[in-house]
């Protein structure tokens, strides 16, 4: 198995961390291949959960994340209106999974496993979209845009959510969901502080949401969402004009980083997520990350859960005789935590994004009288399910 010619399809946070992380066990005949010509982030930045960054730990990686990342305290939540409704302790959430919680920019985040791969030698080939993979007794063919056809005795579909090749030649449909609500998201760096407090801010509004993390006190990131259907006319809005529209009466900290953030640096992302599929593998073909199980960005997981899925994916093959035996375990070992943080994120936005002014005024009712200590403690304990001690 150490000398299978492993292909990764997708060169981003899941597919380089697989990389390194196959590197880590042994393995050597690795290739990358990216659909876009250059290394490309979407989103503005993430929070590296404790349970990924032990993982990264594990991989070596925890210190350069320590150099750039943030340290956040909570995770508060408000009203549109100002009024505090509760926080979840992050501090004692680390505690319980044994290992610290960072903020960073996807920029920096990629940047790091990018500079790791380069230094393992692993090569990445960009320009490469999949169109047709096909598979005879043990080697797989991927047949590119650009003419171009290889073969590996293992294929991992790292390629996404929305456009995954490796998930349509596994499940036969490839089509993600869209969960009626979209994400203004931006990132911001100032010359004076912004950030005083290292709390992520939650606000919460009426079909609406406003969230806040800070990377230190000069850099943060944010995503204001809101519920709408899909192509509206507000994708084509100027999007500052509109964020002081919808956000301008919440809180003076949300004006602050819409002024502070340059136009060109607010995306407009429609938010997808896929159902649970029975099956991640098909013949010498696995799925990991987004490609096997999207969440949406309120389960605050996604990344985190590729990256566990890098180190669990590399540890089971490193180990079994057969990639089907390989598979297998994977997605055995997998599928019920990340199927419990999917629907945990579908549930929050329905919450959260829905318009209904008696249910919008119940729920915060509701989060007032919310123990937030066991909340803290709930999520610790699914978080930390199987990781390595």
């Amino acid at each position: 198995m150490k000398d299978s010619e492993i292909a990764i399809l997708g060169a981003g946070v899941g597919g380089l961390t697989t990389a390194i992380a196959l590197h880590q066990s042994g393995f050597r005949n690795i290739q990358i291949y990216e659909r876009r010509n250059k290394a490309t982030t979407i989103g503005a930045g993430i929070v590296i959960w404790a349970n990924a960054s032990k993982i990264l730990s594990r991989l070596n990686l925890i210190s350069e994340i320590e150099k750039i990342g943030g340290s956040i305290n909570e995770m508060q939540r408000w009203t549109e209106k100002g009024e505090f409704i509760g926080s979840i302790n992050i501090n004692e959430i680390d505690s319980y999974i044994g290992a610290k919680s960072f903020s960073i920019s996807r920029k920096d985040l990629q940047e790091i496993l990018l500079q790791k791969i380069d230094k393992l030698n692993i090569p990445i080939h960009y320009n490469h979209n999949a169109q047709q993979i096909s598979t005879q007794k043990n080697t797989a063919f991927i047949n590119y845009e650009n003419g171009i056809e290889i073969k590996a005795d293992i294929l991992v579909g790292a390629d996404g959510r929305m456009n995954s090749i490796a998930r349509k030649y596994v499940n036969v449909t490839n089509q993600p969901i869209y969960q009626n609500f979209v994400n203004w998201i931006g990132i911001v760096e100032s010359e004076h502080p912004v950030f005083p407090e290292n709390n992520v801010l939650d606000y919460w509004g009426c079909g609406e949401r406003f969230g806040i993390v800070p990377i230190n006190k000069y850099k943060g990131y944010w995503a204001g969402g809101k519920s709408l259907p899909l192509n509206s006319s507000f994708k084509n809005q100027n999007p500052k004009d509109l964020l002081f529209e919808l956000f301008g009466s919440w809180s003076p900290n949300i004006k602050e980083v819409i002024a502070l953030t340059n136009e060109e640096n607010i995306k407009y992302i429609e938010v997808f997520d896929h159902n649970p599929i029975p099956k991640w593998y098909r013949n010498n073909v696995c799925l990991i990350g987004d490609a096997a199980h999207a969440a949406l960005p309120t389960s605050g997981q996604g990344a985190c859960q590729a990256i566990e899925d890098a180190w669990h994916f590399a540890s089971i093959l490193e180990k079994a005789e057969t990639t089907e035996e390989a598979f297998s375990q994977f997605q055995q070992l997998r599928f019920d935590k990340t199927t419990a943080i999917t629907m945990a994120g579908r549930n929050f936005a329905k919450s959260v994004f829905n318009e209904d002014p008696q249910f919008c005024e119940e729920r915060n009712k509701n989060a007032k009288k919310a123990d937030y200590k066991s909340a803290g403690k709930n999520i610790a304990k699914l978080w930390s399910k199987d990781l390595p001690k």
